[in-house]
């Protein structure tokens, strides 16, 4: 199974953790190595350590809000990674956030049209990249002969987008060069590619993109405190609307209903104890190491191409865990 490995739930442990695993992504066999970034570790500063531990990964933001970066500096960013290796595989992995981490963690506007800002984005990264001046004025950014000053060959970054909703899924297949799923059980996979695949439809470079999946789980016990833990995690993301959604129509509408309207009651506990077992077990998985390995190929068997492993660090021993999903993952 084609694997990559992501340092985003476990980079409250600290960058240097970025370079331990990453040699221990390198060693098990993983083929890539990604983070994302909110309010810790700045994105593309990991993963250039990462890169410099372990230079046969590909190197992958999965995500960065595109409200928090102009495109010419997500462009430069990239651009940077791979004129260090040329022959390296670099994902930019771009997403539009949530006004919780936009407006009230970073103090940006959310803003509005999420599609069509996307769209403007991804074409002006290519521009960039191409290498010639780019003149531009859309209806969010505005660039007049900007050159960027990194010299590229002929492999360039890729563009991988972030995608829950029919729309935005599409819109990947259509112009991107890989879709990035997230917080979805296995059996929600089939529907997820669908969507990508009506937006290939539309396009005419013969290019299929990737489908990159984040697979959530740890080597570590199932325990009331571990379960606990799965579900405050599901729970802050079920808060917000694309999420909830998802869950949605991934087949978890009861757990949904009562934990919204539970939180709107500011019983949070409550909210909390809306998701199930069943939930819990679909999405954030904890178990053996075989049950981990399973689990991880349920999501190849549906339809991703990449598994990322996203490790739930959770047990007394949080690094030893850690190593032992990583092993688990791709055995």
């Amino acid at each position: 199974m084609r694997a990559g490995f992501t340092f985003a739930s476990i980079s409250a442990l600290g960058p240097k953790v970025a370079v331990e695993t990453a040699r221990e992504a390198d060693e098990l066999g993983y083929e890539s190595y990604w983070t994302a970034e909110t309010t810790g570790p700045e994105s593309f500063t990991t993963l250039g350590v990462a890169g410099t531990a372990a230079p046969r990964l590909g190197l992958g933001t999965g995500v960065i809000p595109i409200q928090l970066r102009s495109p010419m500096l997500t462009a430069m960013s990239a651009a940077t990674l791979q004129a260090l290796e040329p022959e390296r595989d670099v994902y930019v992995g771009i997403g539009f956030s949530s006004p919780v981490v936009t407006e009230r963690w970073h103090g940006v506007e959310y803003g509005e049209r999420p599609l069509a800002r996307t769209r403007e984005y991804v074409h002006l990264l290519r521009e960039i990249w191409a290498g010639d001046a780019v003149t531009f004025e859309g209806d969010f950014y505005g660039l007049k002969r900007s050159r960027l000053g990194v010299r590229l060959g002929e492999k360039k970054p890729k563009v991988v987008l972030a995608a829950l909703n029919p729309k935005m899924l599409a819109l990947a297949g259509e112009i991107g060069d890989g879709v990035a799923l997230n917080y979805l059980p296995a059996s929600h996979v089939p529907w997820s590619v669908e969507q990508v695949r009506v937006g290939q439809e539309r396009r005419d470079d013969g290019v299929t993109p990737t489908v990159f999946a984040y697979v959530h789980a740890g080597v570590t016990e199932r325990s009331e405190d571990n379960l606990r833990r799965a579900r405050a995690d599901l729970f802050s993301y079920a808060v917000v609307d694309a999420y909830a959604n998802n869950f949605d129509r991934a087949g978890f509408g009861d757990e949904i209903a009562e934990l919204r309207q539970r939180h709107a009651e500011r019983d949070r506990d409550g909210a909390i104890g809306a998701v199930s077992d069943a939930m819990v077990d679909a999405i954030d998985f904890v178990g053996t190491a075989d049950e981990v390995r399973d689990f991880g190929r349920s999501y190849a068997d549906a339809g991703v191409d990449v598994p990322i492993l996203m490790t739930l660090p959770w047990g007394e021993d949080r690094r030893r865990v850690i190593s032992d999903t990583m092993a688990a993952f791709v055995s």
